[in-house]
């Protein structure tokens, strides 16, 4: 029997609810279909964005969304994007399937859409093919409540009270489709856009997210860290789970067999080690911690869903991506000292996407289901936790070896603590014995999010993966005992 040790005594970091966030690019049908049909849409929505999607990502808990790329934010320029959308420039997405952009989603869009979801704005800028002028407009544009051009241009347009910006990213992968840049390069320019994105209400800072590495490249981070040290709030990473490992054949979102699954596990495991190694190396640099680190794509990456475009990157949604999920939730929170937000790519019909649509359908994945069941750790505190485990060794990987289980726990204002555990093996069942330090417990609830695991949910279909009240432990004086179903995930609430 395994067993965790979860103590309410050792409280740690707060778990900012921006760890949960998402990111929606304007690429294959994550915007428009997705999210955005259009004020003259059959399909029901309020001003433009789809009730049915609006509704599940609030009832997921979404805390903070980014827009618009990616790979597109570096050849995006706002001011196509506001006013007469009869007028608007018409333009092709070169990044994602040379489609048309008509730019009818723009600035004001984007914040409706986070208004009705009660979300907060993260603002990717132009820096690949902008200019540091158009980024420091587009702030202003945003924020400024006073008399000047660009708040005079957005009154206008239709709003006259400026929005909330809460974070801005300066670039996207600037060592890549953002401009394929030096990391010192980069540093200075992230100096000089910095320097005039201003912060126009008083005693509200807009985050500046610096452009950081991709996967494990330790020598951007060194670099980038040591130019905007004292100008960067937080750097970004980015890494996507392929279990092939191979970007020309990732791998069927669907088919696949025991050893590609562990191997999907095993890659996305590796969370870990970046996160752990990114921020050992920034703290080398800038010892005094204040700069954070943030994930800002992340998830799995297969090939695309047979006779869908190439460039939409439309894949399904499995059990084993619910595990993904729910291994690198467990990880972020166990970072909450350091990680300041997180974002899923991608929100709707692109990537390891939490919903899916078809004309007027939705399709809720078990990604979906993960990030429900997980919201109650936004903003709780984190607690110590510690679990002993078999390990999972993925004959695809060398014999590389992860954990089988993996787990943290949080504690609410009013002292109950939330328990997530997932366990990876494909087959094999694990008995768990928690117990809280120095506690008493009153009760405890569960629910379970468990299937085979190739099953997905699907179009005109009933569900086959979702959550559902789990039973099958036993409370004890001071925790519980468990028994956690091979592929699953679990969370427990307990009250003291």
């Amino acid at each position: 029997m395994e067993k965790l040790l979860i103590n309410p005594n050792e409280k740690k970091a707060v778990i900012n609810k921006d760890i949960y966030g998402h990111f929606s690019e304007h690429l294959g049908r994550c915007i428009y279909e997705g999210l955005y049909v259009g004020e003259d849409s059959i399909i029901p929505n309020v001003n433009g964005m789809r009730k049915d999607a609006v509704k599940a990502l609030k009832e997921m808990g979404i805390p903070v969304l980014r827009w618009p790329g990616g790979c597109f934010a570096d050849e995006y320029h706002w001011k196509d994007g506001i006013g007469d959308k009869k007028n608007r420039k018409k333009m092709i997405n070169t990044h994602w399937g040379g489609v048309v952009e008509d730019n009818s989603f723009g600035t004001h869009e984007f914040f409706e859409l986070c208004r009705q979801l009660g979300c907060d704005a993260y603002v990717n800028g132009n820096v690949g093919s902008g200019t540091v002028q158009e980024l420091s407009e587009w702030v202003e544009y945003i924020t400024f409540d006073g008399v000047s051009p660009m708040a005079e241009l957005r009154a206008k347009n239709g709003s006259k009270a400026p929005w909330n910006l809460k974070y801005i990213g300066v670039g996207n992968e600037s060592w890549g489709c953002g401009g394929n840049m030096d990391p010192e390069h980069y540093g200075n320019l992230f100096k000089q856009y910095n320097t005039y994105c201003r912060d126009y209400k008083a005693g509200e800072h807009i985050l500046r997210i610096a452009c950081g590495p991709n996967n494990d490249d330790y020598h951007w981070t060194k670099k980038v860290t040591d130019k905007v040290k004292h100008h960067a709030d937080a750097l970004s990473l980015h890494y996507y789970t392929v279990p092939t490992g191979k970007w020309h054949h990732k791998g069927s979102a669907t088919d696949f067999d025991k050893n590609e699954y562990i191997s999907t596990i095993f890659k996305a495991y590796r969370m870990e080690e970046l996160i752990s190694n990114h921020i050992a190396m920034m703290d080398s640099i800038a010892p005094w911690k204040k700069m954070k680190l943030i994930v800002d794509e992340w998830g799995t990456w297969y090939d695309v869903e047979p006779g869908t475009n190439p460039g939409f990157l439309y894949q399904q949604n499995t059990m084993r991506d619910a595990i993904v999920a729910a291994f690198t939730l467990n990880i972020f929170n166990k970072h909450a000292d350091r990680l300041m937000m997180c974002n899923l790519a991608q929100t709707v019909n692109v990537l390891q996407a939490v919903l899916l649509t078809d004309g007027k359908k939705l399709v809720k994945t078990p990604t979906y289901y993960v990030f429900k069941m997980f919201k109650e750790h936004q903003n709780n505190t984190l607690l110590g936790s510690y679990l002993t485990t078999e390990k999972l060794t993925s004959k695809n990987d060398n014999n590389g070896e992860f954990p089988q289980l993996i787990e943290s726990a949080s504690v609410d204002e009013n002292g109950v603590v939330y328990s997530t555990v997932a366990n990876a093996s494909p087959g094999k069942t694990s008995y768990i014995k928690c117990q809280l330090a120095d506690s008493r417990v009153k009760s405890v609830k569960a629910e379970i999010l468990t299937a085979q695991c190739n099953d997905y949910n699907d179009f005109g279909k009933d569900e086959k993966v979702f959550t559902k009240e789990f039973t099958d432990f036993k409370q004890t004086r001071d925790g519980f005992t468990a028994k956690i179903p091979p592929c699953s995930v679990v969370k427990f609430v307990v009250e003291r």
